[in-house]
């Protein structure tokens, strides 16, 4: 014991390699959990102890671990199983966890490797080898929370929070989401007048003008379940239904339209008026249904979630249609039969070729819009 009390594996000169963490001990051997607990809590940590697998199970679930030692052999219910449970239960299968064991627990060992491990401390152990053990595991954790946190502050920018949580709580270790063909409805956007505007004014006054744009499409977007894809000039891509489906995706949609119309584009152009004299801006909305693929490209360092297919292509096409045919907002015949609740007030425009399709395209809009 008195080389615990010296600090064997060199706390004078590495206190600071490893910053505190919860750690939950899970051993039956009284003798070999407190030395682990005080070899533990003299580095900084915050220990927490069990004498079997049950009660280690009762201290996880009452406050999650950084990582967790599991003795292989325990009464009630033994290191393997905990493992089973802890690796099953979502939310903390990437919980990093050390098994310990014993000289003749080889094969246990390996059962427990296979079944999701992160490591083993045999007995009895070496506390330079116990601090590496963890020190490797928390490093090991931390490195996918980062990661993890990085990419729900970019998925946050254009999905509803609640749907950033359920996208990340599906994903594994890859967070690229690869690609997945997906039914929903795509949106275009396009916005009229803003070049004079711009043309007439200062640089920082366009920029700002964008943003307060943007805030309020975006905002209308996100409030009615929709993924922004991207920004394109002073218009956008949207798509809804996707990543995760939804049966209403059109009436989302269409709904979104007429938020962006009936309230936040009178709003910025009121803004705009504020701002100096000018002729009001106005949109041009596409809206098509059907099946595209869609998920995330690009490297580890810069992601981007995107969407393709005819689909899209043919919604770019429409929103282009809007300045010639029709009002402000025109849906291919595909969006108007995806509506589960199909609106009284909407009117059938015509046949029409679209640029790129060899089949004509039968379009509706919104009876009595304003002009786009």
């Amino acid at each position: 014991m008195h080389a615990v009390d010296r600090c064997p594996w060199g706390r004078e000169d590495h206190a600071n390699d490893m910053a505190a963490a919860t750690i939950l001990i899970a051993d039956d051997d009284s003798v070999s959990r407190k030395l682990l607990q005080r070899l533990l809590e003299q580095d900084g940590h915050t220990v927490r102890a069990a004498s079997n697998g049950r009660e280690a199970l009762e201290l996880f679930r009452e406050e999650p671990s950084d990582v967790v030692l599991l003795d292989i052999v325990m009464p009630e219910l033994d290191g393997i199983s905990v493992l089973e449970q802890l690796k099953a239960t979502p939310g903390t299968e990437h919980v990093p966890v050390i098994m310990i064991s014993a000289v003749d627990e080889t094969d246990s060992v390996v059962r427990c490797i296979e079944k999701g491990a992160d490591d083993y401390l045999p007995k009895p152990f070496n506390p330079v080898i116990l601090r590496a053990r963890i020190n490797a595991g928390l490093g090991k954790k931390r490195l996918r929370d980062l990661e993890r946190a990085r990419v729900h502050d970019v998925f946050s920018r254009f999905l509803p929070e609640h749907v950033v949580d359920d996208v990340l709580a599906r994903t594994d270790d890859d967070l690229r989401l690869g690609g997945v063909s997906t039914v929903g409805t795509v949106m275009f956007t396009d916005l009229r007048g803003f070049t004079a505007f711009s043309e007439r004014r200062s640089p920082e006054l366009v920029i700002e003008a964008l943003n307060r744009y943007f805030d309020e499409t975006s905002d209308a977007i996100l409030e009615h379940g929709g993924t922004l894809v991207a920004y394109r000039g002073d218009g956008f891509l949207a798509v809804f239904g996707a990543p995760i489906e939804i049966d209403d995706h059109a009436d989302r949609a269409l709904a979104t339209a007429r938020d962006m119309l009936e309230v936040r584009l009178p709003r910025f152009n009121d803004w705009l008026r504020q701002n100096g004299p000018g002729e009001d801006v106005r949109m041009g909305i596409g809206l098509n249904s059907g099946r595209f693929m869609s998920g995330n490209v690009g490297s580890f360092r810069r992601l981007e979630y995107t969407v393709h297919g005819d689909v899209v292509n043919t919604a770019s096409r429409i929103e282009g249609m809007t300045k010639t045919v029709g009002g402000p907002i025109l849906l291919a015949e595909s969006t108007r039969h995806a509506l589960v609740l199909p609106p009284d007030d909407l009117q059938h425009v015509g046949e029409f070729e679209v640029r790129g399709r060899d089949s004509t395209v039968s379009l509706w809009t919104v009876n009595g819009a304003p002009p786009a």
